[in-house]
């Protein structure tokens, strides 16, 4: 979704540069002058804006709970003010490093083994001539993406079991039979290897659409130079979609603390705590199961703290030294 939003927001960006008004000195004259000559960007852009405004900006109401003692009976207004309470229990928590570790952990693994994968599959699928094949090849990669994650996470529970695919394939190699998901030294592997498998096509599409975006006349020029395939992709593929790749690494970076809370809970159990145990299922358990309210939203705002700040120092990292950034 935020790809999504990233992409109307640019194509409105274009459509109302090309906008000037002359009446300068009355912004409600300008803006309704703006919503009639760009009504169709808007429009498109209109969903986008409902979404972050119902299911992100709206709720932030709610996070002040984490700096009161919530009570139900006395509702967030009339709830006592409790300062940094809740922040402070949980830095001091029995179990702060552990998930702090295996969140960070987590998620450094899906971006260096799992932010390559979409690449290097586009630049893949860019090298084929046969167009029968090209869709052939999408259209598989893309069909985990649609799968239910409990689906998913089912087949994964099944081929990993003693009894499953995995244990058999081993066997015929004289390897004993393992219950991977009651190991903790291998949650992350399964984790990791599945998300990429999941999300490997779908993550392939943007870059697609920025490769259709080179100019042709680079590879011809690179032809008569005598350029071989792998000098054009280091000389013109990869430069022209740098860009691309630079935002998409931006906005993976500030999601450095928010890993998938739904694929954790559905593959984790307490063996594998010391390993799988992240913040998302640590709120969840306070929030839901503990029904420790204030507590959980102190844990949660403080991951949407830490998310903030990873998102504006690579930003301005990449703004520094390659003047390609959000904003």
């Amino acid at each position: 979704m935020n790809i999504i939003f990233f992409l109307e927001v640019q194509s409105l960006q274009k459509s109302v540069s090309v906008t000037k008004f002359k009446n300068k000195t009355n912004p409600l004259i300008a803006l309704k002058k703006d919503l009639t000559l760009n009504k169709c960007a808007y429009l498109m852009l209109a969903p986008v804006i409902l979404y972050y405004l119902i299911f992100q900006y709206f709720p932030l109401y709610g996070a002040q709970i984490a700096f009161k003692d919530f009570e139900f009976s006395r509702g967030i207004i009339g709830s006592k003010f409790i300062g940094f309470e809740n922040f402070v229990e949980f830095f001091n928590a029995f179990y702060f490093w552990r998930i702090i570790r295996n969140t960070i952990v987590l998620s450094l693994y899906n971006i260096v083994f799992g932010f390559p994968a979409p690449i290097i599959l586009a630049l893949l699928i860019n090298e084929v001539k046969s167009t029968t094949f090209k869709r052939i090849t999408q259209t598989l990669t893309y069909l985990p993406h649609f799968i239910s994650m409990v689906v998913i996470c089912g087949l994964i529970l099944d081929f990993t079991s003693r009894g499953g695919v995995v244990n058999d394939l081993l066997h015929l190699f004289g390897v004993p039979p393992t219950a991977f998901m009651l190991e903790p030294q291998w949650f992350r592997t399964i984790y990791v290897s599945t998300d990429i498998w999941q999300q490997v096509g779908w993550g392939s599409i943007i870059y697609l659409a920025a490769l259709t975006g080179i100019n042709q006349e680079l590879y011809e020029a690179c032809n008569v130079d005598g350029a071989g395939r792998w000098k054009q992709l280091i000389t013109v593929t990869l430069p022209g979609i740098a860009p691309t790749i630079i935002i998409m690494l931006i906005l993976r970076m500030g999601k450095l603390m928010d890993v998938g809370l739904e694929k954790v809970m559905l593959l984790y159990n307490s063996n594998t705590y010391e390993t799988a145990d992240i913040i998302s299922t640590f709120v969840y358990r306070k929030g839901l199961i503990d029904m420790s309210y204030s507590y959980s939203a102190a844990v949660g705002l403080f991951n949407s703290a830490i998310c903030f700040v990873f998102l504006i120092i690579v930003n301005n990292i990449s703004r520094r030294v390659n003047e390609t950034s959000l904003w």
